[in-house]
């Protein structure tokens, strides 16, 4: 199998995979303890629009970088495999406590452990990871930062949305997590 064909698969396989997170882990507005304000529905279209707005302008333009280099495949590939593994075990770490939405749950604790130990949002830094893969492997410029720069911007509003509900909900004992931990990458952001 070659690697542009195990990229594909895998980044199909994230695909899916999300798909099966925003279905099965999105606490219903009847429940009360939903706090999204409208960001998991911005996320969806950002990087949607993102996503096919820079593969379409690679596809289209000739400027691009770094032509069919090999070690840009690997790192692609890297990255990506690195956010899927950082995501998933991110999401299976918090378990019934994960919710595609923001919304805190009656029995939810905050997390410590696992990746949460260096850093508060790992599903999301598993998130950029995997948008920087797909805005490399446009192998342009232009076509990288239409990837990646609304993603981020998105998902940096999200954090802050989910930050603020987390805090009106545990009070002190976040406020302590979040002067212990960064909030994506650890010991730097």
């Amino acid at each position: 199998m070659s690697l542009s064909l195990f990229g594909q698969i895998l980044y199909y396989v994230w695909i899916g995979s999300e798909v099966a997170i925003a279905i099965g882990t999105r606490t219903r507005h009847s429940s009360g303890n939903v706090r999204d304000r409208g960001t998991l529905y911005l996320l969806w279209v950002v990087i949607l629009a993102s996503m096919t707005a820079g593969s379409w302008f690679s596809e289209a333009s000739r400027i691009g970088f770094f032509h069919n280099a090999y070690w840009l495949r690997i790192l692609t590939l890297g990255l990506l495999i690195t956010g899927l593994a950082i995501r998933w075990t991110a999401v299976i770490t918090l378990g019934r406590s994960f919710s595609s939405n923001v919304a805190i749950h009656a029995t939810q604790t905050v997390m410590k452990t696992g990746l949460y130990r260096w850093m508060r949002h790992p599903s999301y830094t598993g998130l950029i990871l995997i948008f920087l893969a797909a805005g490399l492997h446009t192998h342009n410029w232009i076509g990288f930062l239409i990837i990646t720069i609304p993603t981020t911007a998105a998902l940096l509003y999200r954090i802050h949305v989910e930050e603020t509900a987390l805090r009106e909900h545990f009070g002190e004992e976040y406020i302590a997590y979040s002067r212990e931990t960064r909030r994506l990458i650890p010991g730097i952001y």
